[in-house]
């Protein structure tokens, strides 16, 4: 993949060195009696806790896109972040991939840059650029100095108002995608293993459930006539969200969004397709045959509570507790005490975070391990510490541990990146729920989890009867 832009999301933010930048910070305002002064009588200590809070400026344009500007002068840059309400969620029937596909288009030229031009108008600007399909969004960002705000603003909006869409474009970008395919997924040991297979063996519904990569014989399909219903359905201002984040003057960076993209005009949206989740009733196991892999893997998955419940933000906790680092239980059991495997990876939306999507969705949890260990032996020590949350429960100091750990996640995000963290939870909430402004009340969710939530909450979502269980059975590569 090349350095400019990744094809899917399987880039993460970088942690920043040192961890925690902005915490939650106490003041305490003192009376200090001078020594030729008799002591004052003793105030008490005022002490205030500041709690650090995005700037969010929330507005839309006629036409309907969702702008949100966020200022933040700690360094001269700026990010330019283009959400599209269209991820392969809900990408057309027999064209699996196209969304996927479509975000390739997208760099191919426009109305006044010519093919990759758009690229390097960034680089020779000093800047970088990124571009990934999702779940429920695809999105386009470019990290610039902040002068350069305006190229930044003139390039997006250039390319929303026309694509180049051509025969050409077309079928070179279909062949890219084809090769990304056979590197990422179907030559490569553990190719799609969970992020992309654990959809479709846990869901039922075929938006939740297709190969969102995309089958080689759907990109073939994809027609030039579909390349242009796509754009002028989906890639549209009342289709869109744009977050402004870093260094700019609001009154100016207003006026530029004005002026570039209140111009284009809205399209006719299709009705949402259901994309909702029939419930599970009873556990699924698979196996996948995988001859590039040296190790069998297992992965579970549990469906998620609806988002924005008190379960959900109970399901981010509990997140933390059995599988986020290496004080979590299912690491200091498979790791530390058993050993059977050198790691555990997994979380809440595999291509993204807990925040950035807008559906049904599964937390999951893999490893690969040593050949001699039963998948049934992971099992049981997964089933164990689920039933230690059902039965003990959890005591505050535990939901304090995890609260830190959430904590400095979602910090990390929101300063990671020049800005580009906190972009994404914007355009992301403008997308999703009108709200730009809930990238504040995340904090203040989490904290209203009890031990009796997490109690609940594990015995209601995390039920062999809600989980997919799926192997890697590793075999010998065969012979010509």
């Amino acid at each position: 993949m090349k350095t400019t832009r990744t094809a899917l999301a399987l880039w993460k933010i970088p942690k920043l060195v040192g961890g925690i930048v902005i915490l939650l910070l106490s003041a305490c305002a003192k009376n200090t009696p001078t020594t030729s002064q008799a002591p004052a009588q003793a105030s008490p200590q005022v002490k205030e806790e500041i709690g650090f809070r995005v700037p969010v400026d929330y507005y839309k344009l006629d036409n309907g896109l969702k702008v949100v500007l966020s200022r933040d002068t700690t360094s001269p840059t700026v990010v330019v972040a283009v959400y599209y309400n269209i991820g392969f969620r809900i990408e057309p029937k027999d064209r699996t991939g196209f969304a996927h596909l479509f975000e390739h288009m997208m760099f191919q030229g426009s109305n006044n840059l010519g093919k990759m031009e758009f690229i390097r108008l960034v680089q020779r600007n000093g800047g970088t650029l990124n571009g990934s399909t999702r779940f429920d969004f695809t999105n386009y960002f470019e990290i610039l100095p902040a002068h350069k705000l305006e190229t930044a603003l003139w390039a997006e909006a250039d390319r929303m108002k026309g694509l180049a869409i051509t025969q050409e474009n077309l079928t070179n970008q279909q062949g890219v995608v084809k090769s990304e395919v056979r590197v990422n997924v179907l030559n490569q040991p553990y190719g799609g293993f969970p992020w992309l297979d654990m959809p479709q063996y846990a869901n039922e519904n075929w938006y939740n459930a297709h190969n969102f990569y995309g089958d080689l014989k759907d990109l073939d399909a994809a027609t030039l006539e579909d390349v242009k219903k796509f754009f002028d359905t989906y890639y549209a201002p009342n289709n869109a969200a744009i977050a402004i984040v870093g260094d700019f003057k609001p009154e100016e960076a207003k006026a530029m969004v004005q002026k570039y993209f209140s111009g284009i005009k809205p399209a006719t949206l299709p009705a949402q397709p259901d994309i909702s989740e029939p419930k599970q009733v009873k556990e699924k196991r698979f196996v996948k045959k995988d001859s590039l892999a040296n190790k069998p893997a297992l992965a579970f998955a549990y469906h998620m509570p609806p988002r924005n419940t008190p379960e959900y933000y109970a399901m981010g906790l509990i997140d933390q507790i059995l599988l986020q680092g290496d004080d979590s239980k299912l690491y200091q059991t498979l790791v530390q005490k058993k050993g059977y495997t050198g790691s555990v990876s997994g979380g809440i939306n595999y291509l993204g975070n807990m925040f950035n999507y807008n559906g049904p969705m599964l937390w999951m949890g893999n490893l690969i391990h040593d050949s001699t260990v039963p998948a049934d032996s992971i099992v049981t020590v997964l089933d164990k510490a689920v039933a230690d949350l059902k039965n003990q429960g959890v005591d505050q100091a535990t939901i304090d541990r995890a609260l830190v750990k959430i904590r400095s996640s979602l910090y990390d995000n929101l300063v990671g990146f020049y800005g580009f963290g906190r972009a994404d939870l914007l355009a992301s909430f403008a997308l999703f729920d009108d709200n730009p402004a809930r990238i504040n009340d995340l904090e203040a969710e989490f904290k209203k989890v009890t031990p009796a939530l997490i109690k609940k909450t594990a015995e209601e979502y995390l039920q062999p009867t809600n989980r997919t269980i799926l192997t890697v059975d590793p075999l010998a590569p065969q012979t010509k």
